[in-house]
């Protein structure tokens, strides 16, 4: 639970699991309905059979679903039917679960990193003695996975049944969109495991882009959010734009907990971390092992986004209306090894300090910066001994400068990458 100073609502990671309950058919046909709803259909249709449902069981024990959620949120009858489908012979207690997704053929599933992580032996993928993970297609036993590779920075994981038969016939990857050309409005479809009840599709539309909130992966993460019905069991599972591509990985809400109702459950409000973030993360995930804060190459600079300087200010200093300001270069970094300069000075504008004269990176590898996240993903989307090429601003000239990367130790705060 992690508390969002903003809103002072807590944030829910979507993790839960209790039992499989199958959707029934429609029975209206399709080519009867109207477009968004035909649109809605299809696309479970198409892709429904690839989300899954992740078990997530350690030391043995199963925790009682339903411990975290207060009895007045469930009606009795409904909690006696979910109770009821518990198998018997299993253990009465679980840590809990989520959702996920196919992402290739070879049967690699997506989910958040968050879902497995009790289950892992401490900065490692591999699982802690007496705990074990599970992946359930709709309509299949859940059948036992592996964690290939995790991201802790995006919140991210990666598994892979560890019988590949385990993908049933019809189960195909789910593309991915491109999260940077995603807009406020357009639709959204969750499929997911919310409270356990297997193959859940809910629709809303794109709220809002680019929030940030904390306690959601290592690093700011320009979340989509979406009024698309969440809940927890989620956690993991594909959020889908119109044309079927995944727009985002639905991980967290700001539940109905602290205002009147005090109730944990969707109020509307939910995010996703992009399909971009994702697409930058496969190839380490891929690769294998827990990528992390302490384990990622870096340039070793402070640095301040040039939008937060005022017109005036911009146009008297000579700056770029796009970039990020170097403030300051740590002592025995790659970017000092670059020969990169820090801020020199500092003004005061409307009794604020801003650091002024430093170099400012204006792209990375050929792509424009904007703002210090946009940096820390590019370059946190390599390893340490690769070298990346910064266009840099100084003194009005511009130069491009190779640095190669390596990992350093961090200190202190603010915007360092």
């Amino acid at each position: 639970m992690v508390r969002v100073p903003s809103t002072k609502h807590w944030l829910l990671p979507l993790t839960l699991a209790v039992a499989a309950v199958s959707a029934p058919a429609a029975a209206m046909d399709v080519g009867e309905m109207q477009p968004a709803e035909r649109n809605t259909v299809e696309l479970y249709q198409e892709f429904g059979t690839s989300v899954v449902a992740i078990e997530v069981t350690v030391r043995g024990e199963r925790i009682d679903p339903f411990e975290r959620i207060p009895e007045d949120m469930i009606p009795p009858r409904f909690r006696q039917f979910l109770e009821q489908q518990i198998p018997q012979h299993e253990a009465p207690q679980q840590q809990g679960a989520g959702s996920g997704f196919l992402i290739d053929a070879d049967g690699a599933i997506v989910t958040n990193y968050h879902v497995v992580r009790n289950a892992l032996q401490e900065q490692s993928t591999e699982l802690r003695e007496g705990a074990s993970i599970k992946v359930g297609f709709p309509n299949e036993e859940p059948v036992p996975a592996e964690v290939i590779g995790a991201n802790a920075l995006y919140d991210l994981a990666l598994l892979e049944p560890e019988d590949p038969e385990a993908v049933p016939d019809g189960a195909e990857p789910l593309p991915l969109a491109d999260s940077d050309h995603t807009q406020v409005g357009q639709k959204t479809i969750a499929i997911g495991n919310p409270f356990g009840l297997r193959s859940t599709v809910t629709t809303g539309i794109v709220s809002g882009l680019g929030r940030e909130l904390p306690g959601i992966g290592q690093i700011e993460i320009p979340l989509i959010q979406t009024d698309a019905a969440i809940n927890p069991g989620n956690s993991g599972g594909p959020l889908l734009n119109s044309a079927g591509e995944v727009i985002g990985v639905n991980t967290a809400i700001v539940p109905g907990g602290g205002g009147m109702t005090g109730k944990p459950g969707s109020i509307g409000i939910g995010f996703a971390v992009p399909s971009n973030l994702l697409q930058d993360a496969l190839p380490k995930l891929e690769e294998g092992g827990l990528t992390d804060i302490s384990s990622r190459a870096r340039l070793g600079v402070k640095i301040a986004p040039i939008a937060d300087y005022p017109q005036s200010v911009r146009e008297r200093l000579n700056l770029p209306e796009q970039g990020v300001m170097i403030v300051q270069v740590e002592p025995d970094s790659p970017a000092e090894a670059a020969g990169l300069q820090g801020a020199k000075f500092e003004i005061s504008v409307r009794g604020r300090s801003m650091p002024a004269d430093g170099d400012i990176i204006t792209r990375v590898n050929g792509e424009p910066v904007q703002e210090p996240r946009q940096i820390q993903r590019r370059v946190f989307a390599h390893s340490s001994g690769d070298t990346v090429t910064l266009t840099v601003l100084r003194d009005g000239r511009e130069m491009e400068v190779d640095v190669e990367l390596r990992e350093i130790p961090r200190h202190g705060a603010g915007s360092k990458q």
